[in-house]
Formats: structure tokens, sequence, C-alpha cells
């Protein structure tokens, strides 16, 4: 259900949400014009997904294109979490998970604000307190209700834990309210997407319409064959190039000479010129040890990069995603010098056109089209890998051996493929 201050809030009907969400497409356009302000997230519950396990999911958008992942040990639990490249200490965390399962991520809102407080933006610094000291979602929802007010945020917070809880947090300086993912009649497929409104606040305000569709229609043919995972999320969410309105497909715009640039407008898709990294969290069932709770995570420019799998209990991530001595992800450095490929044009407004030949061509050299071989064996490799710890139990020497492993696969394959 849905509860403000501890009262229910009955929902519009799913078939009535997305109505709405049409019918104000076109103000929205008229009214933001660019969607700059762009992050795109859902959750699953375990209930529907492929193998049970609930999933959290952050595709980011921001103007620090630059993160990396950071491990902390400061607080009750143990902690990962995705972090600007230039947060030297890691006072803000961005989406993460801690030692208890429980996991955070949020889409900043601009619908939910009422009041007229300068505080603001500190979303970060309240998931990195939260995963410091929450062990499940009712222990997030005293924490907000308990913290300093105003609480300088207004987001839609992402909350799933190691008893199977899933839910978003709609949250302004003073109040929220709870969207509980695992009550069919708030979510009938199982899943809650948020972008850069809220549900319950002023109406048709906020940035991210068009993605949401998108985002839509995406689960729910996922959901419809029962083949929501993280590897679909990120293989077929986070790098979707089919846009929300328009029903245009840059997968198919691209043509069989790759060396001739062609050019599209990249406008309003989920993944943008702004997106920093996506990340999908796969909780536990419920009896699991809550160690296994994987981070799938996707540092730098998702459409070059390729994900890498990180655990708390490895009390640190890949070399890659860790930051080398400029304070950068190496990951992150060679998806943003690929990424320079797909704009090579500078001036103007050039940063809203994408070759998209560089991506994707005919002769199957595009940049995605090398990597998916890549990123599908590290799917699989790692999969094997979590099934053999289940079985075997996990620690954080078999899992630093893991990384050394993929460090090493995925730097030959980098060097291989582009010379990075």
């Amino acid at each position: 259900m849905i509860f403000k201050n501890n009262q229910k809030i009955l929902p519009l009907p799913f078939k009535l949400i997305k109505m709405k969400l049409f019918k104000i497409i076109t103000l929205a356009i008229l009214l933001i014009g660019y969607d700059t302000f762009a992050c795109t997230t859902a959750i699953i519950s375990g209930k529907f997904t492929k193998d049970g396990r609930p999933l959290l999911w952050k595709h980011r958008d921001s103007d620090e294109i630059n993160n990396k992942i950071m491990y902390f040990n400061d607080g009750k639990y143990a902690y990962i979490g995705l972090v600007d490249a230039k947060d030297v200490e890691g006072n803000a965390i961005w989406v993460g998970c801690n030692s208890a399962g429980f996991a955070i991520m949020n889409a900043a809102s601009y619908n939910l604000k009422t009041d007229t407080f300068a505080l603001k933006d500190l979303e970060g610094e309240l998931m990195k307190q939260a995963l410091m000291e929450c062990a499940n979602i009712d222990e997030f929802e005293t924490f907000l209700k308990n913290h300093k007010k105003p609480m300088g945020v207004e987001a839609n917070f992402g909350v799933i834990d190691a008893k199977g809880g899933a839910a978003y947090f709609e949250t302004n300086n003073f109040d929220y309210v709870k969207i509980d993912v695992n009550d069919t009649r708030i979510a009938p497929m199982g899943y809650v997407i948020r972008t850069n409104y809220s549900f319950t606040g002023k109406p048709d305000e906020g940035y991210g319409y068009i993605r949401y569709i998108a985002a839509e229609d995406l689960l729910y043919y996922a959901s419809s064959i029962n083949d929501i995972s993280p590897e679909y999320i990120i293989q077929n969410m986070s790098r979707s190039l089919k846009h929300g309105l328009t029903g245009v497909n840059l997968k198919e715009e691209y043509t069989n000479h790759p060396e001739e640039p062609k050019f599209v407008m990249f406008e309003d898709f989920i993944p943008q010129n702004s997106s920093a990294a996506s990340v999908v969290i796969e909780g536990v069932k419920q009896g699991e040890s809550p160690e296994f709770t994987t981070m799938w995570a996707v540092v730098g420019w998702p459409l070059t990069s390729v994900v890498m799998p990180v655990w708390v209990a490895g009390k640190t991530a890949p070399i890659l995603l860790l930051a080398d001595k400029n304070n950068k992800s190496p990951l992150c450095n060679k998806a943003l010098e690929l990424k320079n490929k797909c704009f090579p044009i500078y001036r103007g407004n050039g940063y809203r056109y994408l070759n998209i030949n560089v991506l994707y061509n005919g002769e199957q050299t595009g940049i995605m089209q090398q990597l998916k071989p890549l990123e599908d064996t590290i799917f699989k490799k790692t999969k094997t890998k979590i099934e053999g710890w289940r079985k075997d139990g996990m620690n954080e020497k078999t899992i630093k051996d893991y990384y050394q492993e993929l460090d090493k696969m995925v730097i030959n394959e980098f060097q291989n493929l582009f010379n990075l």
C-alpha cells in the first residue's frame, strides 16, 4: 500500500496512470524542453523476478560523469557505493548496499517540495548515513521520521532489504510517502518505476515522463514473459535506444559503412549524453545470507562500458572500478574515451547528436556490438561463481581472487578491441 503519515492512500488505477502520463507528455516537453535532470530507476519485487530475488536499478545521469566504487567500514554496517570521482572521502553515496543486505538509491524529484528552505541536494549524504545505520526498510522509515528537519532532500528513495522488502519513499524536507512494491494493488506486474517526478507530488511538474514510458514498456514486456533479471535491465533498459514517445529505435538507424558518420538526435532516451553509470543491486531470497547481495555496476557511460560485480564481503571492488592515482575509475576513463567518439561535435549543441555508427553498424564493429560478448561472459561466469559460493561459502579471499580474474579479462579485451 501507499502510506503518508501512517494513513493509507488509494493509488490511481494502473491504466489511468498510463493514460495520464501520455496526456502530459506534450505539456512536459513544452515546459521542460530538454530533459537535463535525468535519472531512471525501478524496483522489482522478488515475487516477480526470474530467480525470486528483488532488484533495485538506478540509471544515473549527472553533471559528474566520472564515477567510482568505494568500500566503507565507518558505521554499524560495512557498505559499498557509487561515488563521484571528485568526492575523495566518499561523503555522498548515489546507490549502494550494506552488509545487512539493505540497499538504497534515489532519483531526484522536482515536484515534491512545498517549502522555501534553501537547504537542498543532500540526498547522497542521507543515503550514506542510511547505509551506515539501517538493516531493513522498517529501520529506514524510522530513520526518515527521526532525521533532523528540514532534511535537504527532494527525491524518490528506493530501498530493498534481505527480508524481501521493496519500497519507494517519495520524500521532501519534512515528509514522505511510502510505496510498497510488494503490494500488487500498487504494483500489479511486480515493479514500480520512478524518474524525476513523484506520483504524490504536484501534477504535471518534474522531469522524465518520456523516459518513464520507455522503461514501463520494457519492464511490462519482461514481466509478461518472466524475464526480469540484472542482465535484462542492464542490456535492454540501461542501453535502450528506443524513444518512449516517438517509438524511434536508433539501433535501426545505422548504416553499413562504419567509417561514414550517421548522426541522430539523442534526446529523452533512457541513456543520455549525461549518463554516468547504471547499477542493479540484486538482493537475496528470505533465509539467504545477505552477503550474497550483489551490486552489478556499469561505471562510466553505459553504452561504452561493461558490467562488473561487487560484494560488500570483498571489502573492496575490482581495481578497474576503484579510484586510481588521479582519483578516477580506470574503467570509467576507458568508457569516457570511447564515448567521445560517439559525440565528436563539441561546438554549439553538438552534444545532442550521436554518431550511431560508432555504436552499431552493418559490419558489426560498433562499440556495443563488440562489448556484448565480453559482458555476456562476465554475467555467465559470475552466476556460476555465485552458485558455487552458495554451496561452499564465500569469503574475502575468494571474492578478491575473482576480482583479479575479472580485471584481467576486461583490461585485455579493451586493449585488444580498442587499444585502450
